[in-house]
């Protein structure tokens, strides 16, 4: 009988906090930069420079926590965990093996409707390192500290999850919950939210866990599926002709589909862990915690709730709107502007949707504003401008976020209102197609639509198509 093996998944993803300085000095983490511009004596290891904690840091953490259902650690510290690699200026990091910020958490994660836990063991805070450039040209390996120092959280989940799938709901959760407390904006591909996979396998029924693997360079979903299921047969090929699975760190290289060994996976001890002597303990006491947890936004579980009892629109529309807090944010303040909530959620569904996918932008990247948005649509009602020139008017407030107003005036989009010049016209073109006045009149309701085709081209698009439909209707029953 052929075995059938369980894939056992846990993960620690690293996510950059979005604080305008450094963990432990006051250098800037804005990205770019001329190397070696944002640093200091603090970040980049000189002997007799102290680290002090960054308080944005800790809050981010703690709101962090809070959202993923953690224990938060009132008393904790931080530890110097020990590695010699030229990125690492200090030749260690300093991070939370003892007492990490937060503990024993969860989040539920749904897949084809199926709803589960996977538990988060810890969050803990910590600096990120620096970043090698290796120049191939003079073989050589420059390090730029301007990454050093930049705070990182590590979320470390229970090896909860079994398939490719449950990975990237849990991550996508992860990142909403995130980027809706503003802690980070968890981009993959910048690097902003990275994710380490620990893969092992055992025979189905099996409680016993296999030997893991951890696989590094994973920066987008995609590459994380294919990383995963690449690592699975190839642990079944290994059990299969009778070999062991080695413990190991391993390097997927997306572009060649296969993964590669870096170095043998090292445990704690390691690392020689001790507590950091130049940096105070963390204290966190109830007015601290009161404090992050009144500054909790409405996350998109929660809204997701609300949008349904509130503004009545489509499930559909509900969660490609909430799946971005920037167009969850453009979408409640369009329709705090006075906006009908299915009007904005057809904008955003139909056109911005289009439009993002034209111009390769995500949801996140939207730079168009609510006032816009919603100048626009006021016009549309109000019939200033008719459907056709809206759908052109938007175009520009996607691209530029001009004002709507000023450019309909400026380009002279305005429908024309007048009855009789729209009348006039409309007559000229019934006179000018005596085929399609015959064919709708011999009962082919379809000839209409070439005739409101025709008048529109002759008024510039400029026309109402509901006012050309009526007037035409009249014309023709005389």
């Amino acid at each position: 009988m052929e075995k059938t093996y369980e894939t056992v998944i846990g993960l620690e993803v690293h996510v950059e906090l979005a604080t305008k300085t450094k963990i432990f000095c006051g250098c800037s983490t804005e990205f770019g930069g001329e190397p070696n511009t944002h640093t200091c004596p603090v970040c980049t290891g000189m002997p007799g420079s102290l680290p002090v904690l960054n308080k944005a840091v800790l809050e981010k953490a703690v709101a962090v926590g809070l959202a993923t259902n953690c224990n938060i650690t009132r008393k904790g510290k931080f530890d110097r965990k020990n590695y010699f690699y030229p990125d690492n200026p200090q030749n260690y990091q300093i991070s939370q093996l003892y007492f990490p910020i937060c503990r024993d958490g969860k989040v539920e994660i749904d897949v084809d409707g199926e709803k589960k836990f996977v538990r988060i063991h810890e969050i803990h805070m910590e600096e990120d390192a620096g970043k090698l450039v290796h120049d191939s040209f003079t073989d050589t390996s420059l390090v730029d500290y301007n990454r050093s120092g930049v705070p990182l959280i590590e979320i470390v989940s229970e090896p909860d999850m079994r398939s490719a799938d449950e990975v990237i709901a849990y991550l996508d959760k992860l990142r909403l919950i995130i980027q809706y407390l503003g802690a980070s904006d968890c981009k993959l591909n910048e690097g902003s939210m990275r994710a380490d996979v620990n893969l092992s396998i055992r025979e189905a029924g099996s409680e016993k866990f296999g030997t893991r693997t951890e696989m590094k360079n994973l920066n987008s979903f995609k590459a994380i599926a294919r990383a995963i299921e690449n690592e699975r047969e190839r642990q079944i090929d290994i059990i299969e002709s009778g070999e062991k699975v080695i413990q190991e760190t391993r390097r997927w290289d997306d572009e060649k589909g296969y993964s590669y060994a870096m170095r043998s996976k090292e445990d704690a001890q390691d690392y020689r862990y001790f507590p950091d002597p130049d940096l105070v303990p963390i204290i966190v006491d109830d007015e601290f915690l009161d404090t992050i947890k009144k500054r909790q936004p409405e996350l998109r579980d929660e809204k997701r709730i609300r949008y349904k009892d509130e503004f009545n629109i489509p499930d559909y529309d509900i969660d490609i709107i909430t799946n971005s807090k920037r167009m969850a944010d453009i979408f409640e303040e369009t329709i705090a502007l006075g906006a009908e909530p299915k009007k904005v959620s057809n904008w955003l569904m139909v056109e911005t949707m289009r439009l993002m996918k034209e111009h390769d932008k995500d949801a996140d990247d939207l730079s168009f504003s609510a006032k816009n948005l919603a100048t626009l649509i006021d016009m549309v009602d109000k019939k200033i401008i008719n459907g056709s020139v809206a759908k052109e008017v938007f175009e520009k407030i996607f691209t530029d976020d001009i004002d709507p107003e000023k450019y309909v005036e400026e380009n002279g989009l305005k429908t024309v209102n007048d009855e009789g010049a729209l009348t006039k016209t409309i007559e000229e073109i019934v006179a000018a197609n005596p085929k399609s006045v015959e064919d709708y009149k011999s009962g082919k309701e379809k000839a209409i639509g070439f005739l409101v085709g025709q008048t529109m081209k002759a008024m510039k698009g400029k026309a109402d198509p509901g006012e050309v439909n009526r007037i035409l209707k009249e014309i023709l029953s005389k």
